[in-house]
């Protein structure tokens, strides 16, 4: 499953829990749109359900133990994925200017792509994203041409794992850049479910991936 269906997969599951404005609910400010999760597919739509694998889920049964009938090819084996995301929130219930926002992601080397989030590459190939980043704002992407009249509550950064560097790297690389945004936008650094990000959970969540990539075999 290549980068670009990563991305199709993810948008879905940005904003993984239910707490605090950003959340996908509760109040929100005039023009803002209803804040929830929606799950595309290929094509882009919304749908109810999502083949996505998720780290917990245990691998299907083994396709060589199985002999299949001459005339039949088996499928390739799906790749378990795993995503980590942050979020990022403006203190007090209140709010970023959406042309604030696009400045410091820019600031850190990230650019407007795909979906209309904001990727941070490997290289130049949009399907190499390392990490991205989303408004908490249905359906997540930037309108950068009306960017100045909008006030976003928070973004949330995601990586999808396996990419197109290490893990682990990934993961701090998307930690450094949290951190950076969180200081430059004066927000609150959350994790994915909108507990304060403490070192200890920090930890714990570099821990999962070092598990996540040992246990699927992930380079």
């Amino acid at each position: 499953m290549d980068g670009m269906r990563w991305l199709l997969l993810v948008i879905g599951l940005l904003v993984i829990g239910g707490v605090y404005l950003y959340t996908r609910r509760g109040a929100r400010p005039p023009g803002a749109g209803t804040r929830r999760e929606p799950t595309l597919d290929t094509d882009g739509r919304e749908e109810s359900e999502s083949p996505v694998w998720h780290e917990s889920e245990a691998l299907a049964d083994d396709p060589d133990d199985i002999a299949p009938p001459n005339d039949v090819t088996l499928p390739a084996r799906a790749v378990p994925q795993k995503i980590v995301a942050l979020r990022i929130i403006a203190r007090g219930g209140g709010t970023f200017q959406g042309d604030a926002i696009i400045l410091h992601l820019r600031g850190i080397g990230m650019r407007h792509g795909k979906f209309g989030i904001f990727h941070r590459l490997d290289g130049k190939d949009e399907g190499d994203a390392i990490f991205s980043a989303a408004s908490l704002i249905e359906p997540g992407s930037f309108d950068l041409p009306n960017i100045q009249n909008q006030a976003i509550p928070g973004i949330s950064l995601f990586a999808v794992l396996p990419g197109p560097v290490d893990g682990v790297e990934a993961f701090d690389m998307l930690m450094a850049a949290a951190r950076t945004l969180a200081q430059s936008l004066d927000g609150e650094l959350l994790d994915e479910s909108g507990s304060s990000l403490s070192i200890q959970r920090e930890r714990y969540m570099r821990e999962e991936i070092v598990q996540f990539q040992h246990s699927h075999k992930v380079a």
